[in-house]
């Protein structure tokens, strides 16, 4: 699609097309260039408006206008691993965060579930400090709970935001989640949020902008680690941003979906011939919703909590443009995992609270229907902690200098979150080590995205992998296995069955057989253990993804 049809799709205006002439500008930057890394916290793959959302997302879209779209681009299926295999270039086991890192994590013995950072790996900030650059971050860690597992202590020079995993957006101190305790963290210091005028999501932009603010006049380049909790639940947002959106989502979900389904088909995010996948056997069809008044206010509140994250975007890509910064700033932005249906959160409801005129507020702790998580990733199957599409797959938008292929692109070429470690040590010119701070580094497990950001033909020749309490899955080429602890293996053919609704196991059994023997060599040499073995170790307390 050209790129001003797209940015006229997106409702991005004549005043919106400036911003990305002046980010691509004449040519390619002579220097290293900045890095902002932005990750978005259970976003669904269809919930922006360039990928097809009905929500606006004008800052986001207009990346999207002057840089690339990836339609294959994969997470680890779950907030930790995720954070863990984006920061190190690893697999999550390889890195010591297999599973969940929560309150109390620290205490599991060392291993690939130990639930920190282990001293095997390295960090993009630890590997692009050592080229120089200056290393900040603001959002979510949820890499290690306790020092010295903090952002001070793995190559953040300066740092703000929350240790700890999902979190009430307007206080600490008024989460319903038992034997949880929120921590937040300025540098190497701990931070307690006031407890009026606090929202989640400002603070975590109001200090991005701070510590760029801060770093203007140094020479050397950075690199930015932005990762909101918007849109993870609880479901917390302004009554003036959740009124933009009442009313919208009385048609319901089957209609959410179909209108996502066929604007993503308009963008050609997916082609013409892929089914929309059926809703969710859990899911029950609009028509039999008993409270579409509650469910209409739980999807507004989830769209606002998306908007406020896309304005914040929008407040430090601006602070870039004053300081002159934008010009030489890539910036990529993608989800941790996909939507969530969150069913073991519903024992710590409170009911008189979780409906309006509370719903929203401080009081309040809710997630939104599954009905809206399945709508969220349209068009695919399942959610988050799943391997099918809706679980694992994430948008991706990378614009800025050294990103010449067309604007507006659109790429399919699958990759994977090990991927970005690699594509910031190539753009940033770095050295990814063999030792550091006197410990053997396990090399990078990813391959740099930057050929697909030229324009160039690249066909991605490393399988990618995935295990996640006993579930399993492997990507090789447009192939794609699925399996769980003692149920059979489920096999499709990704280049012509996206949404995964034909089982070629049967079909293809010498495939499925060298596929699954892949899959166990990896589990082996990365330290996958049995989930069975695993499990009783693992306090599992819902609500801190």
């Amino acid at each position: 699609m050209p790129r001003r049809d797209f940015l006229r799709t997106m409702g991005i205006g004549a005043a919106s097309l400036t911003a990305p002439a002046i980010l691509r500008g004449a040519g390619k930057s002579q220097r290293r260039p900045n890095v902002l890394l932005i990750l978005a916290d259970d976003m669904g793959y269809s919930d922006l408006s360039c990928y097809g959302s009905e929500i606006r997302t004008p800052h986001l879209d207009a990346l999207a206008g002057r840089g690339v779209r990836f339609t294959q681009f994969y997470n680890c299926a779950v907030c930790c691993p995720t954070r863990a295999s984006l920061l190190t270039g690893l697999y999550p086991h390889q890195a010591g965060v297999g599973w969940m890192v929560m309150h109390g994590a620290d205490a599991r013995p060392p291993g690939p579930y130990q639930g920190w950072l282990n001293d095997r790996c390295v960090t993009i900030a630890e590997v692009m400090k050592g080229a120089g650059y200056r290393t900040l971050m603001s959002g979510k860690w949820h890499v290690g709970e306790s020092r010295p597992h903090w952002p001070a202590d793995r190559g953040f020079d300066r740092s703000f935001g929350l240790i700890s995993g999902s979190s009430n957006y307007y206080s600490l101190t008024k989460d319903y989640l038992p034997n949880i305790k929120r921590q937040m963290f300025s540098d190497d210091r701990p931070w307690q949020p006031p407890e009026e005028g606090f929202y989640m999501t400002d603070a975590i932009v109001d200090n991005a902008v701070r510590l760029l603010a801060e770093t203007a006049q140094e020479r050397d380049p950075f690199f930015c680690y932005l990762a909101f909790t918007a849109p993870h639940y609880p479901l917390h947002a302004s009554p003036e941003a959740i009124a933009r959106h009442r009313g919208r989502y009385r048609g319901g979900w089957d209609a959410m979906r179909a209108a996502r389904y066929a604007r993503m088909k308009e963008l050609g995010l997916i082609g013409p011939e892929t089914p929309l996948s059926p809703r969710e056997n859990a899911v029950p069809a609009w028509a039999d919703v008993e409270d579409p008044d509650l469910m209409d206010l739980q999807m507004a509140i989830y769209a606002a909590q998306v908007e406020s994250m896309d304005a914040g975007i929008g407040r430090v890509l601006a602070e870039l443009r004053r300081t002159g910064k934008d010009r030489d700033t890539v910036v990529m932005f993608l989800s941790d995992n996909g939507s969530n249906a969150e069913a073991d959160l519903r024992r710590f409801r409170r009911p008189e609270l979780n409906r309006a005129p509370y719903l929203g507020g401080p009081e309040s702790y809710e997630a939104y229907a599954d009905g809206w998580a399945n709508a969220s990733n349209t068009p695919f199957r399942k959610y988050k902690t799943y391997f099918q599409e809706g679980g694992i797959c994430t948008p991706l938008i990378v614009a800025g200098p050294g990103v010449t292929a067309p604007a507006g692109s659109i790429c399919h070429e699958p990759g994977h979150v090990t991927d970005l470690m690699a594509t910031c040590v190539d753009l940033g010119q770095a050295s990814y080590p063999t030792q550091f701070k006197g410990h053997a580094i396990q090399p990078m497990e990813g391959v740099s995205f930057r050929p697909l950001l030229e324009g160039r033909q690249a066909t991605r020749q490393r399988p990618i992998f995935w295990e996640l309490e006993g579930r399993y899955a492997m990507r090789a080429g447009p192939w794609k296995l699925i399996g769980q602890e003692d149920k059979p293996w489920e096999l499709y053919d990704l280049s012509r069955d996206r949404t995964e609704l034909r089982n070629l196991a049967a079909e293809q059994p010498e495939r499925l057989q060298k596929m699954a023997a892949d899959h166990t060599a990896w589990a082996q040499r990365i330290g996958v253990q049995s989930w069975k073995q695993v499990k009783p170790t693992m306090v599992n307390i819902p609500g801190v993804g």
